[in-house]
């Protein structure tokens, strides 16, 4: 039986989600007043189009290639690797190959 994310013990993000083809997919695992943790998986070649946040958005990307662009400087990243997107900058996210990403956005 697969955990669900509100209840106690491990479980494997990779499984919580799935890539659909031509699609960003995104499953919401935790909403507080404080903050929130989504967790995406994007095809090949999408993205989110460049936008604001009114908060800091710390990215981790679990698996795959992505491009990140915040403030018009592209940073790439690969599973492992996470960069922050500060509050008011506009940022965007493109998918170089299918990849999972979980974001955690902080409200203050």
């Amino acid at each position: 039986m697969e955990n669900k994310t509100s209840e106690p013990g491990p479980v494997s993000l990779n499984h919580l989600i799935n890539y659909q083809t031509g699609s960003v997919v995104s499953r919401q695992i935790l909403k507080k007043d404080k903050g929130n943790v989504t967790l995406f998986a994007f095809d090949e070649g999408q993205g989110l189009s460049e936008h604001t946040a009114p908060f800091d958005a710390l990215v981790h990307v679990l698996e795959g290639e992505a491009e990140i662009t915040i403030s018009g400087v592209s940073h790439l990243l690969k599973g492992g690797e996470m960069i922050l997107m500060p509050a008011g900058q506009p940022h965007a996210v493109k998918a170089l190959k299918p990849f999972k990403m979980i974001l955690t956005m902080i409200r203050s």
